[in-house]
């Protein structure tokens, strides 16, 4: 999850060849790349397809979705697992109808929404994301002056670590995620290696072992994430993000040196599905609730041990001020 997650500029995307597995209850996966979903764009029939990411935001997102389409309107929702850059190839072929939470993708924006006008914009979440280099707030109290870049370099011994060899550790997640780091390490001048944890879940594993033993750590993260309400972190100040930055980096990603965006998360319809998908399609396009409606059910599956569906039936009992607004109305 890192999101550009897309851009090289924006947060961390999921990106690369990734394998879009059909994600059905009873049924186990489907490879999405060889067959399309025997849901999506059925005709005739109540059902719905969801693209959904790895990271457990996203995830917030459809499960309470689809518990609310099931639940209050009477839909089948399959949800399907895909990286973020392949998702967009499959809402605009109709194998997924939705997806509820994008960090910006200009060049599939261009291609799909504007060009070929396969996808429409479905508007904000009503999240807004951000990623980021984080401490942990016990070692910024101790030492304030981690928080600005300038004087990372002071504090790289201490950041060593049996994978990061003489160098102090930048930890990232998931290969697969689009990022900055190491173009930033290297632009900025920094004595630190960019290391992943191979996911979010191991990151947060990180996160949570270095907390438990009051040790420093410095890594990549984002918000909204669940992961703050247990460990505060704060934020190390980059380099102001500019448009100029920006633009520099989408030419060539080797050349940032300035912090990630902020974006407000969208949402994306197959247009066909937008046009044509009745209650449903007018369902997510109310769809819209806070960082911390997220959070809640977030922290409900990735802590709580509760499953996609038990977080979100938990939430939907707690907030229907909020979800009632999405219902279509009669």
């Amino acid at each position: 999850m890192s999101r550009k997650r897309s851009m090289i500029i924006g947060t961390a995307a999921l990106a690369g060849t990734a394998v879009l597995s059909l994600s059905l209850s009873a049924c186990g996966k489907a490879d999405m790349t060889k067959q399309s979903s025997p849901f999506a764009a059925a005709k005739g029939s109540k059902s719905v397809t969801l693209s959904t990411q790895t990271w457990v935001g996203a995830q917030s997102n459809v499960a309470v979705a689809k518990y609310l389409l099931e639940k209050k309107l009477g839909y089948h929702v399959d949800t399907v697992q895909v990286d973020e850059i392949p998702a967009w190839d499959a809402l605009s072929q109709g194998r997924v109808d939705a997806i509820l939470e994008d960090w910006g993708h200009p060049e599939q924006e261009q291609r799909y929404v504007k060009d070929k006008k396969t996808i429409t914009a479905g508007g904000g979440n009503g999240v807004t994301g951000h990623i980021g280099w984080y401490v942990p707030k016990y070692w910024a109290d101790k030492h304030p002056e981690v928080k600005s870049w300038k004087n990372l370099n002071k504090f790289a011994d201490q950041l060593k670590t049996s994978e990061s060899g003489n160098k102090g550790q930048l930890m990232d997640g998931s290969p697969s995620y689009v990022t900055n780091d190491k173009a930033l390490v290297k632009n900025l001048k920094l004595n630190y290696e960019v290391v992943f944890a191979g996911s979010e879940a191991a990151q947060i594993t990180q996160i949570q072992q270095f907390a438990k033993e009051k040790k420093p750590f410095l890594t990549y993260w984002y918000e909204p994430q669940w992961l703050f309400n247990q460990v505060p972190m704060v934020e190390v100040k980059l380099p102001k993000y500019t448009d100029a930055c920006a633009e520099k980096g989408t030419k060539d990603p080797e050349s940032i040196d300035c912090a990630y965006p902020t974006t407000p998360l969208q949402k994306f319809f197959n247009t066909e599905f937008a046009k044509k998908g009745g209650s449903a399609s007018a369902f997510l396009k109310n769809f819209k609730w806070t960082k911390d409606d997220q959070n809640e059910v977030s922290e409900s599956i990735a802590s709580g041990g509760l499953s996609a569906d038990e977080a979100a039936k938990r939430w939907v009992e707690k907030h229907p001020e909020v979800w009632k607004k999405w219902l279509p109305k009669k």
